[in-house]
């Protein structure tokens, strides 16, 4: 691999990790853009989309590489995003050869992601907050708290199934209202609406909104609309899931839950 193409693939790499893990366009190609000149590549150019990087790289006149490379969305890891900024001003600042990014770069990949009881007592504890937040009493907030541990435990489970992101959050959205409906029957709770709230925080695509007005200040048009899309759908999806439970047991028990 000569040395303009190792570049190009380091540059690459990064900018695939930022997409990957919810960086907004303009974070990719300034990062991808910075690594190049660092590197003293003459000319580099390159195009980025919510699921897509098309770059081109000459050197010293003579070499040049082309790739386009596609970028499946995944899950937010806040961590990747900040390790790979950070990597990038360190080699803007001439700190890394290009075999030294690389081995840092194979590091920040392997960064994991919470743990599964410490990330399903987050959502239990986000959720038991946003209750209380939102105009809810302690025994919302703990019955939210109770859903918030359920739901993270079948985002895990779901995970590990490949399941489509719209029908994840259909069907979650739709669990944690039941799981709130069945404890408020219990006597837990008091009022469905601000378990349901708090419940649902999680789902919402607020990593994704807040990307795609990030975009269009940017200019980034395009994929500003698709993220905002995005963001729509899945709130349409939760909407659905609760949507539909709540309906179901308010003609089952006549409105009581309401």
């Amino acid at each position: 691999m000569g040395e303009s193409n190792s570049i190009l693939e380091l540059s690459f790499q990064m900018g695939e990790i930022l997409l990957r893990n919810g960086a907004e366009i303009s974070r990719v190609q300034e990062t991808m853009e910075r690594v190049a000149r660092a590197y003293h590549v003459e000319q580099f150019d390159v195009y980025v989309l919510t699921n897509a990087i098309f770059a081109v790289g000459v050197e010293q006149g003579q070499e040049r590489s082309v790739q386009l490379r596609h970028v499946p969305s995944t899950t937010t890891h806040m961590g990747r995003i900040c390790a790979v900024n950070q990597l990038s001003r360190e080699i803007a600042q001439g700190q890394h050869t290009v075999e030294e990014a690389f081995q840092i770069l194979g590091k920040v990949r392997e960064i994991p992601y919470s743990p599964l009881p410490l990330a399903t007592l987050a959502c239990g504890v986000g959720s038991a907050c946003f209750s209380y937040l939102f105009g809810g009493d302690g025994f919302d907030a703990l019955t939210a708290f109770f859903c918030g541990l359920i739901l993270e435990l079948f985002l895990y489970w779901v995970g590990k199934h490949n399941m489509s992101k719209f029908l994840t959050n259909l069907s979650a959205s739709a669990l944690v209202t039941l799981c709130g409906a069945l404890l408020l029957l219990t006597g837990l709770g008091h009022n469905m609406d601000m378990i349901i709230i708090g419940s649902i925080i999680r789902l919402v695509p607020g990593v994704a909104l807040t990307t795609s007005i990030r975009d269009f200040f940017h200019g980034d048009y395009l994929s500003g609309a698709i993220r905002m899309l995005d963001a729509v759908l899945v709130g349409g999806c939760i909407a659905m899931g609760v949507g539909v439970v709540v309906k179901v047991l308010s003609l089952l028990t006549g409105g009581a839950l309401l």
